[in-house]
């Protein structure tokens, strides 16, 4: 029975996709979790991956195209199949889709109704409780949001795998303004108007530069942020880590930044306000602790995010992160390198950087950003001598936590990676 592939919804953000390129053509067998297509979100290039299996029968975009998260982008069934159930009224066989296609209007499925025309797609997707597009909701959430006209696009889901739920829909009736997913702008501050002059030039902004400045300004202005700094003792974890991979090969060799985020995930378990995410009249605490890394990228960064890290051990960490940074830098993310962060790690340590604060990835509470591990002087027993140092620096939301939680979080950091064995059980 014929189905879609739908434009999936990759980052809490995303609300469309540029259409690089299909991997598929009329007629290809696809398999369910075979790679399809490009698509270009305002994160990164990412390789779309079929929910659907069976054969291509209809491509309703092409390349160039902006494609609407939820959007049908194509379907799929088995070889010469008719597809009366998926045409328009005028029965010519062209689809309502591919007619939008045409004319650079894609039509996106209803939030109320699975993006298939078949009775037993609509049973799957209820019990898969699938919002289309790739958000889930429950039954209760979905109803909800239809009563109070509420797309469900623009909500934090706090479920299982981001699922959103009655709680986090009636938290958005709350305090709609202050949706991680609604772009917010400083409405008393525009930009200084600058004109380019003949020893100037202009340069167009990417995606991904609109997006980071969009998520920042909505950071900075919406979130309270405060600081935390500490120094840190580097030398028994460095040597651990000498140890470590002295036994490995090096396509298995672990980081400083492997183990500052397993540290840090470690750490934030202990302190579930800093995973955890602000939703007007509540805090969202996050059963799973995700902790995403920044990478910097080409025209800017993106956040990857290792699953369970706390439960994860050493070796699957610094597996899970080389393999996302790789692809991350070479534009071919994959929709759940990026998803489901709890917690962020930004480490600026290999460009020789002291110390730099972070600015918190919304809805998230808390970035940590990691400085250089360096030889400074230091006093040790009233004497001096030479030791290996790294400053980090936590930045919280004072909506979420406050002062004292954040410092008692930098002294478990500072503990754990000054006495590292804790990182391999």
């Amino acid at each position: 029975m014929a189905e879609y592939i739908v434009m999936p919804k990759l980052g809490f953000d995303m609300r469309e996709g540029v259409l690089n390129t299909w991997l598929k053509k009329i007629g290809d067998p696809v398999s369910k979790g075979e790679v399809v297509a490009e698509i270009e979100s305002d994160k990164a290039t990412l390789e779309l991956e079929s929910q659907v299996a069976g054969t291509l029968l209809q491509l309703l975009h092409q390349a160039g195209d902006v494609v609407p998260v939820g959007a049908n982008m194509a379907i799929v069934g088995h070889e010469g199949e008719s597809l009366p159930s998926l045409t328009g009224d005028n029965g010519s066989g062209e689809t309502v889709e591919a007619k939008a296609s045409r004319d650079h209007e894609p039509v996106v499925a209803s939030p109320s109704a699975p993006s298939t025309g078949s009775p037993a797609s609509a049973e799957k997707a209820m019990a898969d409780e699938t919002y289309p597009g790739g958000v889930k909701a429950t039954p209760v959430a979905r109803r909800l949001a239809e009563e109070k006209q509420i797309d469900l696009l623009d909500v934090r889901g706090s479920g299982p795998d981001g699922r959103i739920t009655k709680a986090d829909v009636e938290a958005f009736v709350v305090t709609p303004k202050l949706s991680p997913a609604v772009t917010m702008t400083t409405p008393s501050i525009s930009p200084a108007t600058v004109e380019a002059g003949p020893e100037s030039e202009e340069i167009a902004l990417t995606r991904l530069r609109q997006a980071i400045g969009r998520r920042m300004v909505e950071s900075k202005t919406t979130v309270p942020h405060f600081y935390v700094t500490t120094e840190i003792d580097m030398a028994p974890v460095l040597e651990l880590r000498k140890q470590v991979n002295a036994t490995l090969s090096d396509d298995q060799k672990v980081s400083v930044n492997d183990l500052v985020v397993k540290a840090a995930a470690l750490a934030v378990r202990d302190f579930p306000n800093l995973n955890a995410a602000f939703a007007g009249d509540k805090i969202i605490r996050h059963k799973r602790v995700n902790i995403g890394s920044a990478v910097a990228v080409e025209g800017g960064l993106t956040t990857i995010v290792q699953k369970d890290t706390d439960i994860s051990s050493l070796s699957k960490v610094a597996t899970d992160n080389r393999a996302m940074i790789a692809r991350a830098r070479e534009g071919k993310v994959r929709p759940d390198d990026v998803e489901g962060g709890t917690f962020t790690v930004s480490n600026l340590g290999v460009y020789d950087v002291d110390h730099f604060i972070a600015i918190i990835n919304p809805p998230e509470a808390a970035i940590l950003a990691v400085g250089s591990a360096r030889e400074v002087p230091v006093v040790k027993d009233g004497q001096l001598g030479i030791g290996t140092r790294m400053k980090a620096t936590i930045s919280a939301d004072h909506r979420v936590t406050d002062g004292a939680e954040a410092a008692q979080f930098m002294q478990r950091l500072k503990e754990l990676l000054e006495k590292p064995l804790r990182l391999l059980v």
